[in-house]
């Protein structure tokens, strides 16, 4: 399950010590207008919306994984966007406080077994509901997401390929001229990502847990 980006500038003399800044532009340049949609056979979500896009918040930049052992929804989007970090966040690192991410909106969802951990430091904080046959409930539900895996993923009558910014089905469009794919629904089983945030109009948790672990999800 590739990510798919587009063909970045030949590379041309610069100063010493501007390698690393210019390659980073060049390689979001080249992201933002080649970018991606996951194909069928990968899976999920995100934020955002600059109008439609660009992050509302500065993520912190530590990345979160999230579990569920299904989730379906119905007005389902996909498309590439770029998350930012506060200015000056000692979780940057180099990556210049942008991280590349899959952005996946879906209008309603309904999850299974929802398991969310961050690593604090040697423990992870764990959050879990969903588990005892009631589901989690999400109204535009948006994440943003490095990586994403699932056993199966079903989609019902879905354009791979349209530009995100006309898109009308899930919650939130794309930029102008962005690679996306949309659904009338969306059906996964084992879903795992890799997230850096989600967001939702309203989230309803049933069996809700917190606590700390050795384990993650």
């Amino acid at each position: 399950m590739a990510l798919s980006l587009g063909t970045t500038e030949p590379d041309s003399p610069r100063p010493p010590g501007d390698s690393e800044r210019r390659g980073g532009v060049r390689y979001r340049r080249a992201a933002l207008m080649g970018v991606p949609a996951l194909l069928a056979a990968s899976t999920l979500v995100v934020l955002t919306a600059q109008g439609a896009l660009a992050a509302q918040f500065a993520i912190s930049g530590m990345p979160f994984t999230v579990t569920a052992d299904t989730l379906e929804g119905t007005g389902f989007g996909q498309f590439g966007a770029l998350d930012n970090m506060a200015e000056g966040s000692p979780n940057a690192g180099d990556t210049g406080g942008q991280v590349l991410v899959i952005v996946t909106a879906i209008r309603e969802a309904k999850l299974t077994n929802l398991c969310q951990s961050v690593e604090l430091g040697g423990t992870n904080l764990v959050i879990t509901a969903g588990n005892k046959g009631i589901p989690v409930k999400a109204s535009g539900l948006t994440t943003d997401s490095t990586e994403m895996a699932a056993k199966l993923a079903e989609f019902d009558n879905i354009e791979i390929g349209g530009d995100a910014s006309t898109f009308d089905k899930p919650p939130v469009k794309g930029p102008l001229g962005s690679f996306g794919q949309q659904a009338d629904t969306v059906a996964i089983k084992n879903v795992r990502q890799n997230n850096y945030a989600t967001t939702a109009t309203r989230f309803t948790l049933p069996d809700l847990h917190m606590g700390f672990s050795s384990k993650g999800c």
